[in-house]
């Protein structure tokens, strides 16, 4: 309205009049607009001018794992995988999957519904062993290990502690380094176990360690909290390593690999561990050596008969004095 009020103006007043009337017009088309008002609040104008290279997001790790376990499972095992729930704040848990053949494909469609990208499947077979499953879904690759030397932090009552949520930083030891599937093994620990940042579940502090040594073929685990001394005079510079010490949390665990497989949950074998040895084969070494314990007992038995046979104890003159 404003616009056509100024050109009527201009016709009545003459042509310099109409020279004014369009400059300001130009002027006030130059002028910024006003931005448009939506529901969720003004609507800024986008900028023109600004470098779209310099102005593009990075890269924002959105790692989410997905922890479940098989039926029939040990409260031993149930409390360790408890526990490593605890210390993963990116997780997801789910309820129990049949340990069948087709366990792979149900625990591969399990993590497409939640919307995670790795998996940590504890198998538990027998009540006495315990498999752990780390797979990236749904392009693979998977790991197959065996876990040993189960110790939960309720069994362990140590006496460090540490934020729940927090951020752990991973250390390696340099075995790591020297094989190709050590190696694989040490990038999928790092993107299973160590949590994304900016994380909404997670805490912006680093109080922890996760430390993964390898020790006789075995990958062993451990916990510690970073103690820092809040003394006014004991108190710990920026950037001194001098007087933090670490303290033990829990939980304790030993993963021997068995099989790397190219697929998730399955595929063609890239690795296969020469020097493992199954639980059943030592349980049945076992058996046996109790089985040959029992055939000596009976063997003793009867070489202690036939020595009796042949070296008769001879008749004491003593024997019928007290009957008369």
């Amino acid at each position: 309205m404003g616009k056509k009020r100024k050109q009527r103006e201009a016709e009545n007043n003459g042509p310099e009049a109409a020279v004014a009337a369009a400059a300001a017009a130009k002027e006030d088309a130059a002028s910024e607009e006003r931005p448009k008002r939506t529901l969720l609040g003004w609507k800024e104008k986008p900028q023109e001018n600004v470098d779209t290279a310099a102005a593009a997001p990075g890269f924002r790790n959105k790692e989410k794992v997905l922890v479940t376990c098989s039926r029939r499972i040990n409260f031993r095992y149930r409390h360790l995988m408890l526990n490593v729930v605890s210390l993963l704040p990116h997780c997801k848990k789910d309820n129990k999957v049949e340990s069948k053949e087709t366990k792979g494909a149900t625990l591969n469609e399990l993590v497409e519904l939640r919307n995670c990208s790795s998996c940590l499947f504890f198998e538990c077979r027998k009540h006495l062993d315990l498999y752990l499953w780390m797979a990236k879904c749904p392009n693979g690759p998977s790991v197959k290990f065996l876990v040993n030397a189960v110790h939960t932090m309720e069994e362990l009552k140590l006496t460090g502690n540490h934020l729940r949520g927090s951020r752990p930083l991973l250390t390696f030891s340099a075995n790591f380094d020297k094989d190709a599937h050590w190696m694989l093994l040490k990038e999928m620990l790092i993107q299973i176990f160590g949590t994304p940042k900016g994380h909404q579940k997670s805490k912006p502090y680093h109080d922890h360690v996760f430390a993964f040594s390898i020790v006789d073929d075995h990958i062993w685990f451990r916990n510690y909290q970073i103690a820092v001394p809040h003394n006014e005079s004991d108190k710990v510079a920026r950037g001194s390593l001098d007087k933090m010490t670490l303290v033990e949390v829990g939980p304790r665990f030993c993963l021997n690999p068995i099989k790397i497989f190219g697929g998730s949950f399955g595929g063609p074998t890239l690795y296969e561990n020469p020097f493992y040895v199954s639980p059943n084969q030592i349980r049945a070494l076992q058996k046996k050596q109790k089985t040959g314990k029992y055939v000596k007992k009976v063997k003793a038995k009867t070489r202690r008969k036939m020595h009796e046979l042949s070296n008769p104890l001879e008749p004491d003159e003593f024997a019928d004095m007290w009957k008369e």
